[in-house]
């Protein structure tokens, strides 16, 4: 009998431990918008403590991980460098996945769902959170901020750009009446600190569309830190969030 009492209280034991447990690391995740579902990934740090209230980064990716899987948006730019060294990147990171034939600039919708979705679930720094986005992701960074500029505390935007490029269907970010793009979107998000990379040999996405914006945000009076990164074609992603001092700059940003 003080066996099985025993045994019934080892078993409750483990129960509570498992109940309390924490998923952590890249987690699959699902949500609908407007009537379709969409797969999305949300990386929870390992050694996340309970309660323990995390910065959130909202990361957009390039044209070539857009699809339906929910998991290759992870394999390229942020996703890669939290592999590489989870240490530098203690936060909560969400992962939205455009559909295969759309751009960031028409499924915002898409992604600020998954972000709203992932605060509701976690425990984050609503002071700390953050958007990052490379090429397509960095155009549908500054939409984002430009329509949003009060919800984040800091942008990264690497190899991104405002006025749109031949190899694609993109659309103006601002309206035709707005004049001069670059200082349309600097006015509105003037109040932001900004990290820009971009490589100086990029034949995708024009370098001459970073160093405008940098010049509008300096113009503007906002934070701006660019990057440019010499002999470097469009894979400005590896470099630039591999670089220790861009994770240790974006988490002393408070909105």
């Amino acid at each position: 009998m003080r066996i099985l009492t025993l045994l019934a209280g080892l078993l409750l034991s483990l129960a509570a431990t498992a109940a309390h447990a924490r998923d952590t690391g890249f987690l699959d995740r699902q949500l609908t918008v407007a009537g379709v579902a969409h797969r999305y990934q949300v990386y929870v740090p390992r050694d996340a403590k309970r309660g323990e209230r995390l910065p959130v980064i909202l990361a957009l990716h390039g044209a070539g991980e857009r699809g339906s899987d929910g998991l290759l948006q992870t394999d390229v730019g942020l996703g890669h460098a939290v592999r590489q060294h989870p240490e530098r990147w203690r936060a909560i990171i969400v992962f939205p996945q455009a559909p295969a034939d759309r751009l960031w600039q028409n499924s915002t919708a898409i992604a600020l769902a998954a972000l709203d979705a992932t605060e509701r679930e976690f425990r984050t720094d609503r002071a700390r959170t953050y958007l990052a986005g490379l090429s397509m992701g960095g155009n549908g960074t500054w939409k984002i901020a430009y329509e949003n500029p009060g919800r984040f505390a800091a942008l990264v935007v690497i190899c991104g750009f405002v006025q749109p490029i031949a190899i694609r269907d993109y659309q103006p970010i601002v309206p035709a009446n707005a004049g001069d793009p670059y200082a349309a979107v600097a006015r509105r998000i003037a109040k932001l600190p900004v990290w820009i990379v971009h490589g100086d040999r990029d034949d995708v996405v024009p370098v001459a569309d970073s160093r405008a914006m940098a010049a509008a945000l300096t113009a503007a009076g906002a934070r701006v830190t660019y990057r440019e990164l010499k002999g470097v074609n469009h894979n400005a992603w590896d470099p630039g969030f591999g670089d220790p001092a861009l994770p240790a700059w974006l988490f002393a940003q408070r909105r």
